[in-house]
């Protein structure tokens, strides 16, 4: 088994082909101001040269669950990752049209001990101040319930990202400029090595997981049950 492995603010159709060439599992294209951002016709463009069981999911901030919902149809993304303060009304407002969404959570967010109730199918911890690319203490995962997706960002490359792998046992690792050239341009040689690493991280079974994780649990779940990897967005419910 191994970790999902999530390459985010690709801006290119090179980049994205690129990508899953070397095993990415997942894309994410960045919709909130960013020298990242991309424009609809160009993401809908890629994303037609994608094969299906690439988790293509855009990135939002602050913007309202109905124009998410507009953009993430007409592109034809599979999903929906939000980054800005979205209440859990947004959120659960956005599930309810968008087939997989992750919500994304600064380390020291005091919403998180509230993760729960957003009804996300993943949650991302990103550093304290998101999308800086810094690092942050990755004994803070342990307040992501135990019973939810967690996916790792913040401050990762390729000689990091097994140590965070080791360290917090999420269930998706997400990077940006980790694997850049330059800001919206991958690098093919940091790509590859962080897919890598990413993939020969050690990952213990689900169970091994939640109890690593039980002094951070703060609240629970019913409605979902993450399955082992490898993913599969059109099954894994």
């Amino acid at each position: 088994m191994s970790v999902l492995v999530k390459i985010c603010g690709i801006t290119t159709e090179e980049d994205a082909l690129l990508a899953v060439a070397m095993g990415a599992d997942a894309l994410g294209f960045v919709f909130a101001a960013s020298p990242r951002q991309v424009q609809l016709p160009v993401v809908a463009d890629i994303v037609k040269r994608l094969p299906p069981e690439i988790l293509t999911i855009g990135v939002f901030r602050d913007e309202a669950p109905a124009r998410v919902i507009d953009i993430v149809n007409k592109t034809g993304l599979i999903g929906a990752q939000l980054h800005g303060h979205e209440t859990p009304a947004d959120t659960k407002a956005v599930g309810e049209r968008v087939r997989f969404v992750i919500k994304a959570f600064a380390a020291k967010d005091r919403a998180l001990d509230r993760a729960a109730d957003y009804g996300a199918d993943a949650v991302l911890m990103d550093a304290p101040a998101p999308g800086s690319g810094q690092l942050f203490d990755w004994s803070l995962t342990g307040r992501v319930p135990s019973d939810l997706r967690l996916v790792l960002a913040g401050g990762l490359t390729p000689d990091n990202v097994a140590d965070g792998i080791a360290s917090a046992q999420p269930w998706a690792v997400d990077v940006v400029s980790g694997v850049e050239s330059r800001p919206g341009h991958k690098d093919p040689v940091k790509l590859r090595a962080f897919i890598a690493a990413a993939k020969a991280a050690p990952v213990e079974d689900r169970d091994s997981r939640q109890a690593r994780r039980l002094a951070g649990h703060l609240g629970t779940r019913s409605d979902t049950s993450p399955d082992d990897r490898p993913f599969d967005w059109r099954t894994d419910s």
